[in-house]
């Protein structure tokens, strides 16, 4: 009867070489990048054509409203960052950056959990910062909108925490069968 390993080993390696398909769209979020930079710049020469160019007086609050905008926006491509090297390095590549001067930090201790808690905190920033534009903008929105708008910024809280207790929980356990494994040889 002939052996499989042959068979085995290249189904493997194609499993293995399957991950290649996720680079487009880590190549479609740079793209998505961009417009948010472009967004951002819209914004901010808005802002900066009506402070000084349009005339008009323009409110802390309306100023205070669109510089919550653009940090929202600068929070959305950090997500985005976050997901576009993490998740590439995680789980596509390695970058190959020990050394380079410009590495992020958290890149050199990433993994599928570390991500996943950090892309958690980021979506709490950003819906912290909707959640702010909605409170100083408050009389101009419905009730049941802002009801709505706090519930979801409660279970993203509440996501967030159930995730790191289930990432605390796998990394003691991971732990202990490690100091387990490691008393029995």
């Amino acid at each position: 009867m002939p052996s499989l390993k042959p068979t085995v080993d290249k189904l493997e390696m194609f499993i293995f070489w399957s991950r290649w398909l996720q680079a487009p769209l880590y190549l479609g979020l740079i793209i998505a990048q961009g417009v948010y930079v472009y967004l951002f710049m819209v914004e901010l020469s808005h802002l900066i054509g009506n402070l000084f160019f349009s005339g008009k007086q323009i409110n802390e609050t309306e100023v205070m409203l669109v510089v919550l905008g653009l940090i929202d926006v600068v929070m959305i491509a950090n997500l985005l960052i976050m997901v576009i090297i993490g998740g590439y390095e995680t789980f596509v590549s390695r970058l190959h950056l020990d050394g380079h001067p410009d590495q992020p930090e958290w890149l050199s201790h990433v993994n599928a959990g570390v991500l996943k808690i950090k892309l958690s905190t980021a979506i709490i920033g950003i819906s912290s910062i909707h959640l702010l534009k909605t409170f100083i903008n408050a009389e101009n929105m419905s009730e049941h909108t802002i009801k709505w708008q706090v519930i979801i910024h409660a279970v993203f809280l509440g996501s967030a925490l159930a995730m790191v207790w289930v990432d605390r929980i796998m990394t003691q356990t991971l732990a202990m069968s490690k100091a387990q494994h490691a008393a029995r040889h």
